[in-house]
Parts: structure tokens; sequence; C-alpha cells
């Protein structure tokens, strides 16, 4: 069932959010929980039953680890139980998520014949494991404890947050359900969420869908051995970008505002990242709970930076390459992990030569542009579906396989002191691109710059209501145009029915997944 469906729309939530509430308004908390949770498993059994027992053995496993590790924080004679804990979840993931690529690459390198039959991957194993490997580590800590097994139930399916995350702390999202007003129905809730979610509806099936039919032609044709050429590449690599970014930025508000509508605040997840002006500052912005879970439960434990700068860019490079094996088994996974690795590293020694140098205007637009242009590479190969794909891409991105344009541009340009005829004596080509559409195009990607580095996002628009909680102190920045935020008015309420109504209709065209579904 897709957040973007008509029936999860005007069937599921509709039905869930009442029931909820209107349980929760006699007092049956533990009722209204217990509905939520089953609300949340028949919504994962949607998409495939045979994997509901997959997770509930997880959730099972997962709590009784989580009540042994309880007591007294950091017991040595616990930490087996931690380590035990831990093995298995990474053993479950492995099993589904990698077997195949393993058995694959081993027959490639050792000549074996080696047979395993194709592992389909349920849904949202990497986000639910990880969660509670979270849970299990903070138990052991001392940080979270859990002894309501329905409580702990919820914590890991809770609908809105289960298929792509973001990844929540126990102690972030429990104690939410502990207080009488969340079953209690509030118009301010509703109206905060149902906002929040119109605009996320938005951007994923008008901004992002829409922009895909310029992404996806262009990686096909580059799978299928097709030489592009400089502005196909591009233009193809461009619109995955926004793609990928609208899909993402989408679900995320989706997911907070259908978490705001049931009273509950989650993390932020994801807070305008192309706006960052080197790549520390876009980690800090893009997937922020993934990162977040890196950096504490992989990158720390490794060593950080506490044991010298050699061990410290080894520890990020190890992090981010394991980082890029999480989004899927794939070598150009793993090649956009030490994509990122590597692009950390240079951040790092830069930052220690010129730590006391201060950014001009111009200083900090170059560093946008240097840092927006490694991203665009850098999800070249994350999209791609081979090595062979990704280099086909990358050179035409090079121009390796020549510039070509519509042939009449070459008149346009002739308007130009000649410029068209002295294009084509350098080598450009004016004819039949097929897959680049010129100024329709290009239109389209000026647009969707525009709104992701130029306006604000949807966190600072409903900033005055705090419609998620920060994971880093300080992300939500205040408008210094106070007009522009959200406030329960009859222009506001236009504007949003106006959007949802756009969305509903786009809806009718396609009912696409969302790109970190695959993950």
């Amino acid at each position: 069932m897709l957040f973007n469906s008509y029936t999860f729309i005007f069937l599921f939530l509709p039905i869930v959010l009442l029931g909820f509430h209107l349980i929760g308004k006699q007092g049956h908390h533990r009722v209204a929980i217990a509905w939520l949770v089953g609300a949340s498993l028949f919504f994962y059994g949607w998409w495939n039953p045979a994997y509901l027992g997959l997770m509930l053995i997880s959730i099972f496993f997962n709590y009784g680890v989580g009540v042994a590790l309880g007591g007294t924080p950091k017991q040595p004679n616990k930490k087996p139980i931690l380590i035990f804990g831990v093995i298995v979840n990474l053993g479950l993931l492995a099993y589904f998520k990698y077997a195949n690529f393993f058995v694959d690459n081993l027959n490639n390198i050792a000549g074996t014949d080696i047979v395993l039959e194709q592992i389909i991957l349920p849904l949202a194993i990497s986000f639910f494991t990880f969660q509670q490997i979270a849970y299990l580590v903070d138990a052991w800590r001392g940080e979270t404890k859990e002894y309501n097994f329905l409580h702990y139930c919820l914590f890991v399916t809770f609908f809105p947050q289960l298929i792509a995350g973001p990844i929540v702390h126990h102690k972030e999202m429990l104690p939410q359900f502990a207080k009488d007003v969340v079953y209690k129905l509030r118009s301010k809730h509703l109206a905060i969420g149902l906002t929040i979610f119109a605009i996320g509806l938005f951007k994923k099936v008008v901004l992002a869908d829409g922009i895909s039919i310029y992404a996806s032609p262009v990686f096909d044709a580059a799978e299928a051995g097709m030489m592009l050429t400089f502005f196909e590449a591009w233009g193809g690599a461009l619109a995955y970008t926004f793609q990928l970014y609208f899909d993402f930025s989408g679900y995320s508000d989706m997911a907070i505002g259908l978490a705001r509508m049931f009273g509950i605040r989650l993390p932020l997840n994801f807070n305008s990242p192309y706006k960052a002006t080197s790549i520390i500052d876009f980690w800090r912005r893009w997937h922020i709970t993934l990162s977040r879970f890196l950096r504490d439960y992989l990158y720390i434990p490794l060593g950080g930076s506490r044991k010298g700068k050699t061990r410290r860019y080894s520890n990020l490079m190890i992090t981010m390459v394991l980082g890029g094996l999480w989004h899927g088994a794939g070598w150009t996974f793993i090649l956009w992990g030490a994509l990122h690795g590597f692009y950390l590293i240079i951040n790092h020694v830069w930052r220690a030569i010129f730590k006391h140098k201060s950014r001009t205007k111009f200083g900090s637009f170059f560093a946008w542009v240097v840092t927006f242009t490694a991203i665009v590479v850098s999800w070249v190969p994350f999209r791609a579906e081979t090595m062979d794909g990704a280099s086909n891409v990358l050179s035409g991105m090079a121009g390796l396989h020549g510039y070509a344009l519509p042939e009449s541009y070459l008149a346009y340009f002739n308007k130009l002191a000649n410029l068209g005829d002295y294009l084509v004596t350098i080598g450009w080509q004016f004819g039949d691109v097929g897959l680049f559409k010129g100024v329709s195009e290009v239109f389209g990607l000026a647009i969707l710059l525009l709104i992701s580095v130029a306006l604000p996002n949807t966190q600072q628009i409903m900033r005055r209501y705090h419609p998620a909680f920060e994971t880093y102190r300080g992300e939500i920045k205040r408008l210094s145009d106070r007009w522009l935020e959200w406030r329960p008015t009859i222009f506001y309420g236009i504007f949003i029915g106006f959007i949802f109504m756009m969305s509903i209709f786009a809806i009718l065209k396609v009912e696409s997944e969302f790109l970190y579904f695959q993950f």
C-alpha cells in the first residue's frame, strides 16, 4: 500500500486515524495502541503477507534480547548477549539482502557454479533491522528499556516510518504515547499533519514523478550500451538528482505529516541537502537519521577521530562504504559509498588546512557549486544498475562521446555571430539527439533547482508549529520573511487544497513506489 494511492488516502488512513482516536478517547489507551499496531502490521502485510511472519520473528527476538539486556548499564556479562543480538540481526539482513550478491561474485571470482535461488528482499528490512540494532545497543548502555511487548511492537511497526524511515530511537517515540493528549483528536494536529502530508504528496507525484521521464530513458539507454552525448548524460543525471531529492523529501514530509495526525512528532530526516556548501554539511541534511546511526553505532565504535588522522580517515571510508552497501547489494552502491568516503576525507583535510579562513560570498557560492557537482556525479552509480551503465553515463558527462543538440538550435546559434557553424567545426553535432529534450528539459531542471536551493523547506514553513523535532540542534532555521510561515488561514487552506487536488489528479497517471522503498 503506497502513501500516494487512493486506497491509502481515502480508506486506510481515515479508518485507522478515527479508530485510534475513538478508542483512545474512551480511555482505552492499550486498546488504541493495539489497534495502531494491528493496522501497521496490516499495512506491512499488504505488500507481501509472506514476510509478515519474518517481521514478527524479528520483533519477538529483539524484544527478548532487549529485556535480557535491561538492568544495570553496560554489565560485562551482558555484552555477549548484545553481540549475539546484533549478529543475528545482521545475519538476517545479510541473508536476504546480500546472499545472491555474494554467491554471484564468488562464482565469478573462483569459477564455481553455486546455484542459489533468487531471494526476494523483504520490504523495509534494512530500516527495521537498523532501528532494532540501535534499540539493543541503547538498552545495553542503559539509555532505554521496554518491558511492555505491545509498546515495543508499536515502536517497530508504526506505519508512517516503517517502510523508509526515519530510523527512530525508542526514547524519541514511545514516551509520546504515554501522554493522554495523544489519544484525543485535535484539529490543530490534524491541520498541521494534513498540510505537511499534502506538500509531501505534491513533491512525490507532481515533481519527482514528473521529472522521472527525463531520467529513466537515459539510464536505460546507458545499460543497453548506447553512447550518451554530453547533454543527454547531464540531463539524465540531473533529472535523477532531482527525482530522488523530491521523492525522498516528499516521503519524509508525508511520514512526518501522518505521524502528526496522531499527535506524534518524528525526528527530522531531510533538511534541504542541496543547499549544502560541503559534503560534511550534506550528510547533516540528507537522510539525517541514517547518518546519525552510522556515526553513533559504526564510526564512533571504530574509533572515530580519537586515534589519529589516518585512523579517522580509514574509519570514514569504512563507514561510508558500508553505508553504501546498506543501500543495496551491488558494486555500484559500494562505489557510491566510496565516493562519499573520499569526498568526506577531502573535506576534512581542506577544513584542517583552511580552518581559520572566512568565506566570501563568492567563496560560498563556489563551495556550493563544487559540492552540488560532486553530489550529482555520485548519484550516477547510485542509480545505475551496473558498473558499465554508470561508466557510460559518466563518460558522457565528461564529454567523451561528443556534444549534440537538436537541429533547430543551429540556426539560433548562427544568429549569435555564426556560433553554430563554429561549434560544428570543433565537432559538435546538430540533429536528432533523441534523449535530450532541449529547452523544455532545461526549464524543468532549472525550476526544480530553484525550488530545492532557493525556497524554504517544509519544516521552515511549518516552523512555528514544531512539526518534527531536530536531530541536530538548530537545524530548522527561522525564515527572514515570517509571512511565509504557515498559519491556519483561508489563504493557506486554499493553497494547500489546490496542490492536494493537483496531486490527486496526478495519481491517476501512475502509482509509483518511493525510490527508498527499494533499499
